[in-house]
């Protein structure tokens, strides 16, 4: 066999091939025997005719459609091989000569990584927010541990915020009973916005047995993008009591003995938060300098296909129903022109991203190893709510194993990048980032996600 690579742009190229014929003779082989077994020919058992009695029987029309359907693939990837072409996506193939008994002749068009220039990666500065840590923040801990062991006691007043109220809802639109918004004895607590908008406004100074109405937009189900008529019923009002902050209750909930040792541990707690919040920051921004400073030109194949998921994803939640789509894009001020420009834009930039961390993955040899899979694996598992078998079994099903080893990848890649970067914070002290991101000559870092 003999191949060409002809570059057609930075992220295209058409690749040529010759097979001579006696190269396929293994083909020819598999091709009798697949048609053999599938005509029927009078004085043979089915699979057994010889090869020529099977060509005067079909004709030799046939036996080379089998031959080439079979035989382009393999020898596609051969010369992707020889060519060390690194092919992104499916080939555009055209078979431009068949002469039989001679060769095989066709083109494969297929968009390539491009080969991008990357800064030193101890030339990357970034600046990330100070560490700080108020008094207040560690007493909204304490106090959202003390929730979680207060008690509800009836109220027999209006409802205020962060009362917890037992409600009837039900809502219509044009006229029409909305069936999966109609609950009773529903339990929630007044100002947390977990319901729709506009419910913790209109249960504001609600006495219990009061109803109230107000409109809203609906975001999900048959009617999403559709104005709701709502109407809230309060059938009670509990407030919940929070036990005092003490070392009784320092004993009662945690394993100190003393509400200060507590207060301490949740003030540690806090730091490594903050401190995780300031590595992602210093990785975030590291990331955006790369997209700033390296030029990526953008196989269009690849950018529709991303493109065409985001499309798909965005209108999978309305049913597949575009005119749905399109009603509640209009609830936010948005046309669907604005949208489409806009899904374009963070299709491309997604583009950029995963190419200039691949790059980076290939020049620093970054490895995934079996721990690295399975962690990210049972991450996933926990975020979708299912059993970490279950997501794998999905994820081959939809032929998505390898996105989530090249996800791993990709940020173990960012991260080597965050380890030589200088990082300060906005007081200019440097930020020491080694507990997240690894030591400069580890080679395996801790997992960071690539940027969606």
């Amino acid at each position: 066999m003999k191949s060409t690579v002809e570059h057609l742009s930075p992220t295209r190229v058409r690749i040529n091939v010759e097979v001579p014929f006696d190269e396929l003779k293994p083909n020819f082989d598999r091709a009798y025997r697949k048609l053999a077994s599938q005509v029927r020919i009078p004085g043979f058992r089915p699979g057994k005719a010889p090869a020529r009695v099977i060509e005067s029987r079909i004709g030799r029309a046939p036996i080379l459609d089998e031959v080439v359907n079979e035989a382009i693939p393999a020898k596609y990837m051969e010369a992707l091989t020889a060519g060390e072409v690194k092919a992104l996506g499916q080939p555009d193939i055209e078979v431009t000569k068949l002469e039989d008994g001679d060769h095989l002749a066709f083109t494969a068009e297929v968009d390539v990584r491009p080969d991008l220039t990357i800064p030193a990666f101890g030339e990357f500065a970034v600046t990330v927010d100070d560490l700080e840590l108020e008094d207040s923040e560690v007493d909204e801990q304490l106090d959202e541990l003390r929730a979680r062991f207060g008690t509800l006691t009836g109220a027999d007043r209006p409802v205020e915020t962060g009362d917890f109220v037992s409600i009837d809802l039900s809502a219509t639109v044009d006229g029409q009973d909305v069936e999966e918004a109609k609950t009773s004895g529903l339990s929630y607590e007044v100002g947390s916005g977990e319901l729709i908008e506009g419910i913790d406004e209109a249960l504001l100074g609600a006495a219990v047995g009061e109803t109230k109405h107000f409109t809203t937009t609906l975001v999900a189900g048959e009617y999403a993008g559709k104005e709701a008529d709502v109407a809230v019923t309060v059938q009670s009002v509990k407030v919940r009591e929070l036990p005092e902050a003490d070392d009784d209750f320092a004993q009662l909930a945690s394993e100190f003995d003393t509400i200060d040792e507590l207060r301490a541990d949740l003030r540690e707690r806090l730091t490594r938060v903050k401190k995780m919040q300031q590595g992602v920051q210093a990785r975030d921004k590291v990331l955006e300098a790369l997209l700033e400073q390296v030029d990526v030109p953008l196989p269009e194949k690849v950018v529709e296909a991303e493109v065409d998921s985001r499309q798909h994803d965005a209108v999978h939640s309305f049913d597949h129903d575009q005119d749905k789509l399109n009603e509640f894009l209009a609830t936010q001020d948005q046309t669907r022109e604005d949208f489409d420009t806009e899904v374009r834009a963070d299709a491309e930039k997604a583009v950029r991203t995963q190419l200039i961390l691949d790059s980076i993955a290939e020049s620093e040899q970054v490895q995934v190893n079996d721990g690295e899979l399975t962690e990210r694996i049972i991450y996933q598992a926990q975020r979708f709510g299912v059993s970490p078998d279950e997501y794998v079994q999905r994820a081959q099903q939809s032929g998505q194993l390898g996105a989530i080893f090249a996800d791993v990848r990709r940020g173990k890649a960012l991260a080597s990048v965050v380890r030589q970067a200088t990082v300060t914070d906005a007081s200019g002290n440097k930020v020491d980032l080694e507990e997240l991101f690894g030591k400069v000559e580890d080679a395996p870092a801790p997992e960071v996600a690539a940027a969606e």
